[in-house]
């Protein structure tokens, strides 16, 4: 009977302490709503200013173990032009707050961690998305599930609901079977891990002929630990992976290509921005004939922080008035956006930034082509002003060094077009026979023009810049002298290095 009481008295006394807790947290995370909002609206406008977006809250209704509010995205611009959203439109998440030390939703997963609360979120539907309700049958596309940490600390699982729609006048169709990403962030909103997958995505719809061209992507992951470095950009380690990919015309499979991926690796400091991009890709085929694996890895070092700061604002600035003006002239619109970007590069080579390419490779079973390229770039602010007239010298004050190397096995390229001509329908025997002509061909043609060398079964390329010179597979020449032999304005046979 003692043992009986004293678990009664436990039991009660656990829950005082768990509604004490819940009544605490209820009103602390009431104290810091504004707070919260101020955090996320300062990060938009720092982060995202050209999306001119503000976050609110709504209908704000706090109990005892569970709070209910809705967080409203709304648009602080005042026209259409180019906002993410148009005056008087929102996006609506409906959000219900577990309060902790315990949250429920948090007990059902059986997560006995303490956290400040647990936040259960569902998309609205409101016009901007009323697309995504079309494709679900009027489900919530997104849903989320946040626990909130007492240092405030976040960590939150989002659901994609899987979609299966058909458009019943043109026939195109959109199915997927659903994915999920997890995110994870401190208190800051400094160091942010995420990872995400979605196992099958197919797209059907129509070419140009008439004929019926599936799209499928398997395996598609995202995951990413990232933080906010000295310089105030975003670095760290970020992968984006596709297991296979294909695209068949008509039920007839044309391209297959797996084990695709995209590795972004940076860091930083107060001053600098290094890192590296690797793509890959372990398999390639063309109408099932096999075509080998690709790699390349890219590699940028000494880029100054500020420098490309400035770029951006520049670029964005000036871009967007051009955008604004919904000129649908395309041409134009690629015109403006080079013209801006040559303007602003010569910030880009603040820092004497360092670009390299070591390799970019194409391999398959005869053998493997390699390019490699080193380009050591100079700050023009910081030479001697360039005689407009003296392209040797205006090239120095841009580039310190360049090095570069080509290496084509002719083994390697002769089955690479002997499979390009069976995919294009040739008999192996005649493939061959006209990728044999084809490959050498090409190596004649390149030791004619002085492009290329023959080096052991190779075909070799080698070029170096420094100090207005230029020494291409062992010939030096000022770099006049090499635009004219190889890039003349008006190019004739006589023209041609003989």
């Amino acid at each position: 009977m003692k043992k009986t009481k004293i678990a009664v008295v436990v039991v009660v006394a656990l829950g005082v302490i768990w509604t004490g807790g819940a009544w605490i947290t209820g009103k602390k995370l009431e104290q810091n709503r504004d707070q919260a909002l101020q955090q996320i609206n300062h990060w938009l406008q720092q982060q995202l200013p050209q999306s001119r977006l503000t976050v609110n809250y709504q209908d704000y209704q706090r109990g005892l173990f569970s709070s209910h509010v809705k967080l409203v995205i709304q648009s602080t611009s005042q026209t259409t032009d180019n906002a993410l959203l148009k005056p008087g439109q929102s996006i609506v998440l409906q959000e219900t707050i577990d309060h902790g030390p315990f949250p429920l939703a948090q007990l059902k997963q059986f997560n006995l961690i303490p956290s400040m609360a647990s936040v259960h979120s569902t998309l609205q539907n409101t016009a901007p998305v009323g697309g995504l309700f079309k494709l679900t049958k009027d489900k919530p596309f997104i849903t989320s599930d946040t626990r909130v940490g007492y240092s405030g600390a976040t960590s939150s699982v989002i659901h994609l609901l899987p979609i299966d729609f058909q458009d019943e006048k043109s026939g195109d169709r959109l199915a997927f079977n659903g994915g999920e990403l997890t995110v994870s962030a401190d208190n800051r909103g400094n160091k942010l891990d995420y990872n995400g997958n979605i196992d099958n995505l197919q797209i059907t719809s129509k070419n140009d002929m008439g004929m019926p061209v599936l799209l499928t992507f398997n395996g598609l992951s995202v995951t990413g630990i990232t933080h906010l470095g000295a310089s105030g950009f975003r670095v760290g380690k970020q992968v984006i992976a596709l297991k296979k990919f294909n695209t068949s015309i008509q039920g007839k499979e044309m391209v297959d290509a797996e084990g695709l991926k995209l590795l972004s690796d940076f860091t930083s400091d107060d001053k600098d921005i290094n890192g590296q991009l690797d793509y890959s890709m372990n398999g390639l085929k063309i109408q099932r004939q096999d075509l080998g694996s690709a790699n390349l890895n890219l590699k940028l070092s000494q880029l100054d922080a500020n420098a490309l700061r400035t770029f951006l604002n520049n670029y964005r600035d000036e871009m967007q008035p051009i955008i604004n003006q919904q000129n649908n002239d395309s041409l134009m619109l690629q015109q403006k956006s080079r013209a801006i970007f040559i303007k602003n590069l010569p910030l880009l080579l603040k820092g004497d930034p360092v670009i390299s390419i070591a390799p970019l490779s194409w391999k398959n079973a005869k053998g493997e082509s390699t390019f490699n390229l080193t380009i050591s770039l100079r700050d023009p602010s910081a030479g001697i002003p360039a005689d407009a007239g003296d392209i040797n010298q205006a090239a120095d004050t841009f580039v310190k060094s360049l090095d570069a190397r080509l290496v084509i096995p002719m083994a390697m390229a002769n089955e690479t077009m002997t499979r390009v001509g069976m995919a294009e329908g040739n008999s192996e025997e005649q493939a061959a026979k006209i990728a044999d002509q084809q490959v050498k061909g090409f190596a004649a043609m390149g030791q004619m023009f002085k492009l290329t060398t023959q080096q052991n079964g190779d075909i070799v390329t080698s070029l170096h810049f420094a100090n207005g010179q230029i020494n291409m597979n062992g010939e030096k020449m000022p770099l006049d002298q090499f635009i004219n032999r190889y890039l003349p304005l008006n190019a004739t046979p006589d023209s041609m290095p003989q």
